[in-house]
C-alpha cells in the first residue's frame, strides 16, 4: 500500500533503504497540497535589507568624523581616542617649551684650569712700627670697626645671571668665602704647620703647582706661598691675638657662557708678636696688615665639587723689609723697628676700592695705615 508522499509508481529499482529511507520518513508528514505551491512566491532581499540595523564592517579612521554612531551626535571611541592623543601631544609640546626655558642648554665643561699669577708687593713702614697690647692697638688703628675673623666677609647680593642661576652664583660665593676664611684665618695655615684646609678647596688642575710652591716656593709669579695663603715665617713672628680684623667686598659676573667668576678684596689685620718672646709678653705685639685682592673662576664641575680656579693674586703686605722675600711668608718688622727702605708712592691696604698697584717690587705703608693715626672710616 502506498505511503501518501511516495513516489506514483513506488521506489525505483536500486534505490531507497538506508539513510534515504530514514530522512523521507522525517518528511511523510508534511504534505504540500497544489494550492500552497500555487501561492507561494520568492523575494530576493537587497545587500541594503540583508544588512537591517547592523553597524558598517568598516569604520572611517578620521579622528575628526568621530565614527559616531548613524543617526547620533554622540562622538564615538575612535573620536575620544583621537582628541585624547591631540591633547597628549600638545602636553608634550607645552612641557618641552617649559623644561626649555627653566633649564637653558648646559654647555660642556671648560678646558683645563690656567695657572695661578700673583703679585706680592712688601710695604716697608714709613715710620717705627709702634708697639703695645692687641685690644689698644686695633683700636686706634683704621681697623677699629672692622669686624672679627669670618663675620668680615659678608655675601653681597645675589641676583641670577644670564647662565646661571642664582643658586649657583650663591654656591660659587659661599666656596670664595670659605676659601678666604681657610686661607686667611685658620691659625695652622698662618702658623705654616697646615696647607690641607686650602688645598682641598683648588681645582684639581692646580694641586700640582700649589704642591710646587709650598715646598719650593719662588717669587717667579707662580710659585709663592704668599699668593695662595697667609703665613708667617714662623722663626720671625706669631700670633699675640687670634681675633683677626677683616673688611672687604665679593663681586660677581658672568665671564662666559660656562665660566662665573668671583672677585674678592679684603683687608686682614694681625696682631702679632716675636717669635722668640714668651707667650705671656702680649705687650710687646704690633700690627701686621695684608691687603688681598683674589680673582677666582667656577665652572659647573667646581660649583658640584665645591671647589675653585684661583686665577689671579695680588697681595699687598706690611710693615716688611723691602730686602725681605715674602714668597715663602711673611716677615714682619714687628714693634720697634724703624724705616729701612724709602720706596715708591705710599700704598694704603686700608683703602676702599681698588688697591694702587706697587709699580716696583717693594711699596711704603702709607703713614694713615700705621696704628697711632688718626681712624678712617672702615671700607
Amino acid at each position: 500500500m502506498a505511503v501518501p508522499g511516495d513516489p506514483p509508481n513506488g521506489t525505483p529499482d536500486g534505490t531507497g533503504g538506508g539513510d534515504d529511507d530514514f530522512r523521507s520518513d522525517e518528511y511523510r508528514s508534511v504534505v504540500f497540497d497544489e494550492d500552497f505551491v500555487r501561492a507561494a512566491r520568492l523575494q530576493e532581499y537587497s545587500a541594503q535589507e540583508r544588512m537591517g540595523e547592523h553597524a558598517r564592517a568598516v569604520r572611517s579612521r578620521s579622528i575628526w568624523s568621530g565614527g559616531s554612531t548613524p543617526g547620533t551626535s554622540t562622538p564615538g571611541r575612535g573620536a575620544r581616542q583621537g582628541m585624547l592623543l591631540v591633547l597628549l601631544i600638545a602636553t608634550a609640546f607645552a612641557v618641552a617649551v617649559y623644561l626649555g626655558l627653566r633649564n637653558p642648554y648646559v654647555p660642556p665643561p671648560g678646558g683645563p684650569a690656567q695657572a695661578l699669577t700673583s703679585t706680592v708687593v712688601p710695604l716697608a713702614p714709613a715710620a717705627a712700627v709702634p708697639g703695645g697690647l692687641p685690644p689698644e692697638l686695633f683700636a686706634k688703628s683704621p681697623a677699629a670697626d672692622y669686624r672679627v675673623g669670618a663675620a668680615g666677609i659678608t655675601l653681597p647680593a645675589v641676583r641670577r645671571t644670564h647662565h646661571f642661576t642664582d643658586v649657583q652664583v650663591v654656591t660659587a660665593l659661599s666656596i670664595a668665602k670659605d676659601y678666604l676664611v681657610q686661607s686667611s684665618l685658620d691659625p695652622d695655615v698662618l702658623a705654616g704647620s697646615a696647607t690641607r684646609p686650602v688645598r682641598v678647596l683648588l681645582d684639581p688642575d692646580q694641586l700640582a703647582q700649589f704642591d710646587r710652591s709650598m715646598t719650593s716656593p719662588s717669587g717667579d709669579g707662580r710659585h709663592a706661598v704668599t699668593g695662595w695663603l697667609v703665613r708667617f715665617d714662623p722663626a720671625t713672628a706669631v700670633m699675640a691675638d687670634s681675633r683677626v680684623r677683616v673688611s672687604g667686598t665679593l663681586a660677581f659676573e658672568e665671564v662666559a657662557q660656562d665660566v662665573l667668576e668671583v672677585t674678592t678684596d679684603h683687608t686682614f689685620v694681625y696682631a702679632v708678636r716675636p717669635a722668640t718672646g714668651a707667650p705671656s709678653a702680649a705687650d710687646g705685639a704690633s700690627l701686621f696688615t695684608v691687603r688681598r685682592e683674589l680673582r677666582m673662576r667656577f665652572d659647573r664641575d667646581d660649583l658640584s665639587a665645591r671647589r675653585l680656579e684661583l686665577a689671579s693674586a695680588y697681595v699687598m703686605a706690611g710693615p716688611q723689609d723691602c730686602s725681605a722675600d715674602p714668597a715663602g711668608g711673611f716677615r714682619p718688622l714687628l714693634a720697634g723697628a724703624g724705616p729701612t727702605t724709602v720706596g715708591p708712592a705710599a700704598s694704603d691696604p686700608y683703602a676702599s676700592g681698588q688697591p694702587r698697584r706697587s709699580a716696583g717690587l717693594c711699596g711704603v705703608l702709607a703713614p694713615s695705615a700705621t696704628p697711632g693715626a688718626p681712624v678712617s672710616p672702615a671700607p
